[in-house]
Formats: structure tokens, sequence, C-alpha cells
């Protein structure tokens, strides 16, 4: 179970405590709730001699996910798992969404706007927006983190894949490929590109093998490239034949994997754009940052046979690893979902405007996307509704529970639970 953060009456984090501790200092008024998302609790009375284990804070960036984990170097004991689910691919496609907007608009017998594209420079290191919010997500993180737990130190997976050393094994010298490591990286990015499943007969959750799509004795070589995944019997069934010949009778699966052998991850090359600038972002952090390649936090996951998810391979990031306590832990899962729009209209698919938007953002002290608690004591909508919220200026608002939509909920009865942040939640 994961620990409930608690800091001082000064506001400086101590060692995350067990839910029951949690509950007893509520109930007794020796605490009381400072924030729901992370939960941590602020004592009224702050001891002067209380000792602060450090804790270190990991990190496995991807291009959709990113894994969170805080974890003592001491005993191993995880405190705090979490996963943030990134929007870079819905920014990417409301850029495109409005690209195209604009230019339908120069089409039409509408008022003429030049393209501003040349009018622009942008900064040294710059970004796309859909990158740069992977990396602004993560940094908010680490900065919450860092304001209620002790953290000393920070651990990233720099490189998903460590193409140098999958390209040339001896580029670092042959002890690193050729011992514990051996293989690691060149296998987790084959389960990767080909999605975890035989090349040849789309079999999964079996041993799978690593096959040369043209046969070495026929001239093919070790190059990632000419590397598929294939199940024990394909394998053996191919032998030495040519991928053409084997896959005469089905040509839809040798044309799939023939342009699969030359096409790049798309996550991974996300991944591989961003890692660099994350990196000196969180150098910024004047903590000591240890770094560890995708085939590492693999080998440690398998060395202490854990299972595959972003949560646990965050846990295992880097060669500080201990051995990981992580008995109850459920983590935090986290989805961004950006502050909204500055639209000042909604459009319809074609670009012309539907609906209006209300100039202010607050109403009677809220704004869309709170979540709060609702205790109504009479009428139809009589009992206690939590939730997020939409606002209105009439200050009827509708509540959205796990329940349902509830409708028409006045102001009057609802109470801030957690104010809007620009991120959803779910245990």
């Amino acid at each position: 179970m994961c620990k409930v953060f608690i800091i001082d009456s000064e506001k400086r984090p101590l060692n995350p405590i067990h839910p029951a501790q949690a509950r007893q200092l509520l109930r007794k008024g020796k605490a009381a709730v400072f924030k729901r998302f992370p939960f941590t609790i602020i004592v009224k009375e702050s001891s002067t001699d209380a000792t602060v284990s450090p804790l270190r804070l990991k990190l496995d960036p991807g291009a959709k996910y990113t894994g969170i984990a805080l974890v003592s170097d001491a005993n191993g004991e995880v405190v705090f798992a979490a996963e943030l689910k990134h929007r870079g691919f819905a920014i990417r496609d409301a850029l495109t969404s409005r690209r195209q907007l604009r230019r339908s608009r120069r089409n039409r017998k509408t008022r003429y706007r030049q393209p501003r594209s040349l009018n622009r420079t942008r900064p040294q290191g710059w970004l796309t927006p859909s990158l740069q919010s992977r990396i602004e997500n993560i940094k908010t993180w680490v900065s919450r983190l860092r304001k209620v737990a002790p953290i000393t130190a920070i651990s990233q997976e720099l490189v998903k894949f460590d193409m140098q050393l999958i390209r040339k094994p001896e580029i670092e010298g042959k002890e690193y490929q050729q011992g514990t490591l051996a293989g690691y990286e060149t296998r987790q990015y084959l389960l990767e590109k080909w999605h975890r499943e035989c090349a040849y007969c789309g079999i999964k959750d079996v041993p799978l093998q690593i096959e040369h799509i043209h046969p070495r004795s026929k001239g093919g070589s070790n190059s990632i490239t000419n590397l598929t995944l294939s199940c024990e019997k394909c394998n053996l069934k191919k032998g030495t034949k040519n991928i053409r010949d084997f896959l005469k009778k089905d040509k839809s699966r040798l044309e799939k994997i023939l342009a699969l052998t030359k096409k790049p991850l798309a996550d991974a090359a996300a991944v591989n754009t961003t890692r660099f600038v994350l990196l000196e972002v969180l150098k910024l952090t004047v903590l000591p940052v240890e770094t560890g390649s995708g085939g590492l936090t693999k080998f440690n996951r398998t060395q202490q046979a854990l299972n595959k998810s972003h949560w646990l391979d965050a846990c295992c990031v880097g060669v500080s690893t201990p051995i990981l306590k992580i008995k109850g832990i459920k983590p935090l899962l986290i989805t961004a979902n950006g502050h909204g729009t500055r639209q000042s209209c909604r459009t319809d698919k074609y670009g012309f405007p539907v609906r209006h938007c209300s100039r202010y953002k607050f109403h009677f002290g809220f704004q869309t996307g709170d979540i709060v608690k609702a205790v109504v004591n009479k009428g139809k909508k009589f009992g206690t509704y939590i939730g997020r919220i939409a606002t209105r200026a009439t200050g009827s608002f509708n509540i959205s529970t796990t329940q349902g939509l509830i409708q028409g909920i006045s102001y009057k009865y609802c109470k801030t639970i957690h104010k809007k942040d620009g991120y959803a939640y779910v245990m």
C-alpha cells in the first residue's frame, strides 16, 4: 500500500507514514489534509528532532506513459508509485486540425490571411509542442513530489534502447555486451518493434527466438534491420529459406514484414528526442542524477521476477536498484488533460462558429474541472455527490460522478476537494 506523504507546519517534508497512522492523526485533530493528489497531510505541531530518511525518485519516460516511483535505497521499500499518461499525440492532432482550418479559410471567399509561418524564430533547443508537453509534465511532477517527500537523488532511464551497442557490441568494450546484459538491449528492441508476437504466424504468449530474416548462410547480416522474432515452430520450418519463398502463399504478411523491417519506432523516436532535454531539466534540481538504459531496466526487473508495467519499470531504473518491496502497492494513474482552451467560441469540423464560450473562467469561486463534494439536503437531487464540475454563469452546475452525470446542482451545495490542475486521477 502506498504511504501517505506528511509535511510539518513549516511545509518541510517528513518520512511518509502508513495510511492507518494518517487516519489516526486526522481523527485526533493533530493533522489536516493538505492535498488530495498525491494525498498529503500537514501536522499542526512540528517536532524539531524528527529524523528524515532519504528517498530516490525514479523515472521511466515514455512516449505515451511515464512511470514514477519513490524508492528507499536503504531497504528497497517502494513508498509511492504512479503512471503518468501524456497528451502529446492529442496536442499533435489539435495542431494538425487547426492548421487545416486555417488553410481551408484561405481557399474560401473570406478575408484573406497571409501565412505567418516565416515571421517567427525558434529559440535554441526548441521542441515541438507535443514533445515539450512531455517534458513539462514530468518537470511538474518532479517539483510536486519534491515538496512533499525527502528526495535526495533521481534515477532516469536515459535511453530506451542502446542503439550503439546493438549495432556495434564492441563500442564500449566486449565485457559490457557479453556480460550479464548480453542480448537484453537487442531483444527488448525487437519485442517492442514486433509487438511481442511471432512475425510469421502471429502467435503470442510463447517463448520467442531472435531470427534472421535473410539467412546468415546466404549472406544475411546481424544488423538490427535483419532481425525479427519467431516462435520455435516457425523458426525450424523456415530454416535457411528465403523469406519470399517461405511466405509466398501469404503475400500480405510478407509485405507487412518487409515494410516493418526498416520502419523506425515512432514512440522510441519521441523518447530519444526528449531524453537529453529531460536530463538537463533534472540536473537543474541540483540533485545527483543517475541514468540507465532500457536493457538494464528489463534486466533488473527480470532478476526480481516482476511483471511488466510502467511503474515497475520505473522502480528498476539504474544500477542502484535494491531488492524491492512492492507488496500492496497500487499506482496512482495520472492523465494529463491540459488547462482547457482559449477559444472564444467552438467551431464545427469546417471551422464555422457554433457555440459561444464564456469570457470568464471562474463562476462563484469555482471553475470547470474542479473536484467538489456536493451535499444536497432537500429537493429532487437529495444526496451526496463527488466528482468534477462543469460551471455555468447561472450558478447551476453539472457534476460528473462515477454513477453518471448529475445536472442542475447549485453552487451553494458545493465544496472544493481538489482544484483543477490539468490532470485527472484514478487509484
